[in-house]
């Protein structure tokens, strides 16, 4: 069964430089969706951002019949589509995203990964809908303080980066089950991590992390299996606990921790 049927017939800017199909797309529940083809696509022609309907956008080269080149910015032009619920843009060559995407508030999925960004516009935590969040293999220091204003995340990948600090209003993110972070360079985790009590699957793996916070054990949702999709350590200078220990679960973590008085940690 194919995942998109289309929804209007193959259209044309009468430029044979590029071609676009709006389809709906059984994998986001029928919505309208459009990707962008053309071997001589040389930018994203303006006149999509006329498509006031579109609730699904895909500008992600890698993907099947969509940009073979590969975007250096994203037209301001974007917010106007007030009806995107899902954008990818991820694997291209963008260094900025415009302050105009905090329009889209009915977004509820962004695909960042695979650029270069070092920072994003403040007026991206107006995207209250946002459930999910790839900013993977980037360019970010430290993770955008704005992000931890989205309170209805489920999802965060921020895997690949160069990320040292983990803000303290991580912990605003109450509703997080997901949360990848392996191979970036964290030394630590702030104590009100401990507060992301629906976290279910962490990757800490490859970072500098030497300790956890005292309260780690209070994560009692996160998984423990062998599988890939489960929470790991591994390649972390651990001291405290040690790698050991948390290769035994939560409830090792939290016995660890049980008998250390403030003072001695």
């Amino acid at each position: 069964m194919k995942a998109a049927r289309s929804h209007l017939s193959l259209l044309s800017n009468g430029d044979t430089n590029w071609k676009y199909r709006i389809e709906r797309d059984s994998r986001e529940e029928g919505k309208r969706k459009l990707k962008l083809q053309g071997k001589e696509l040389l930018a994203v022609p303006l006149n999509i951002f006329d498509m006031e309907e579109l609730e699904v956008l895909e500008m992600t080269p890698e993907r099947e019949s969509c940009l073979t080149y590969r975007m250096e910015f994203v037209p301001r032009e974007i917010g106007q589509l007030r009806n995107l619920c899902v954008l990818n843009l991820d694997t291209n060559e963008l260094k900025v995203i415009p302050a105009e995407i905090g329009l889209l508030e009915k977004l509820e999925r962004l695909t960042l990964s695979n650029n270069f960004l070092s920072f994003l516009p403040k007026e991206i935590s107006r995207l209250q809908k946002l459930t999910s969040l790839h900013m993977a293999n980037n360019h970010f220091r430290e993770l955008p303080l704005q992000i931890c204003q989205l309170k209805n995340l489920i999802f965060l990948d921020a895997s690949d980066n160069k990320i040292k600090v983990i803000p303290h209003h991580i912990q605003n993110l109450a509703k997080l089950e997901t949360l990848l972070l392996f191979f970036n360079r964290l030394e630590m985790l702030p104590d009100t991590f401990c507060n992301l009590r629906n976290l279910r699957t962490l990757w800490l793996g490859k970072n500098k992390i030497r300790r956890l916070p005292r309260r780690f054990g209070d994560l009692v949702k996160l998984e423990w299996r062998d599988e890939q999709c489960s929470s790991n350590f591994e390649e972390n200078p651990l001291e405290h606990p040690p790698i050991a220990v948390c290769r035994s679960g939560i409830k090792g973590i939290k016995n660890y921790f049980s008998g250390w008085r403030d003072e001695e940690y």
